[in-house]
């Protein structure tokens, strides 16, 4: 990271999601894996799920770069996308605000007091979109378990695309599997050429769900803002949930919508500040 003044960061999360937010906007901030393992470790870092860098754009309030805790950069993150919508809410003075990404263009809007709605945009079902690395003609339920061949404990999973791959089992127990097992594997299966977020997914209601998620590059998370979204896009789409849906994780609710004249996921969920402070010379 180079930069001759001191960095200063912010450590936000949503949900329990957390970030340590950099600013980029005035200065080139060079990031290298080594070094966003080393702020998102929690013993000797600040400690973060993912680190996030705010940069300018010409033609959106900010381009938002997102790297998961092991390193690597990744086009999108739901929950970060609500914090730093928030912060530009604050900078402008605005209920509005665009945020470039790696994973397209997301508008937010403010929903309340540190409330935050997100438009992820239109879901992608496609199989090279997702991406999956063999052709399937329906991605509503492809061909992919794990457990015991002839007895699988889990199966058939949906899968799209909302900014990040997302593969989604359907379950009638959150413990069926202990994800911090199975996700790994099924995180890196040969059918996931840039890897994929793997949950596990409750139908409780027409109106409510309750899941886990393994995200690829950061493991469990107490909450995953993209997973909501890939459960409400896949959900309404085999019809198991109607056009909006609450969404419980760990870390606590997100409030889905599908908005039916166009397909846009649309998230609802809360934003957390926790402190700020200055970069130690040895994570620079």
């Amino acid at each position: 990271m180079t930069t001759e003044a001191p960095v200063k960061f912010r450590k936000m999360n949503g949900l329990g999601n957390d970030f340590v937010v950099l600013d980029g906007r005035h200065r080139k901030l060079s990031i290298m894996e080594a070094q966003v393992r080393a702020i998102a470790d929690r013993k000797t870092g600040i400690g973060c799920d993912q680190l996030i860098v705010i940069e300018s754009s010409p033609d959106f309030d900010v381009l938002m770069r997102i790297w998961n805790a092991e390193g690597g950069e990744v086009p999108s993150c739901g929950n970060a996308s609500r914090c730093i919508a928030d912060l530009i809410f604050d900078e402008k003075g605005s209920n509005t605000a665009s945020i470039l990404t790696k994973g397209g263009v997301l508008l937010a809007s403010k929903a309340g007091e540190k409330m935050v709605t997100i438009d992820q945009g239109v879901p992608k079902f496609g199989w090279k979109d997702i991406p999956l690395s063999e052709p399937f003609a329906d991605t509503r339920h492809i061909e992919l378990q794990y457990g015991p061949i002839d007895n699988p404990t889990i199966h058939s999973p949906s899968v799209v695309n909302v900014g990040n791959p997302h593969c989604i089992f359907w379950v009638k127990d959150l413990d069926v599997v202990d994800l911090a097992k199975a996700g790994p594997m099924l995180e890196n299966h040969p059918l996931f050429p840039e890897r994929a977020n793997i949950s596990l997914a409750r139908v409780m209601a027409r109106d409510h769900i309750i899941m886990k998620v393994w995200e690829r590059g950061a493991g469990l998370t107490k909450a995953c803002g993209t997973a909501a979204c890939a459960i409400m896009a896949a959900g309404h789409r085999i019809k198991v949930i109607d056009s909006a849906c609450r969404v419980t994780l760990p870390g606590g609710d997100l409030f889905m919508a599908v908005r039916e004249n166009d397909g846009h996921v649309l998230m609802t969920g809360p934003v957390a500040y926790e402190f700020e402070g200055v970069l130690p010379a040895e994570l620079m």
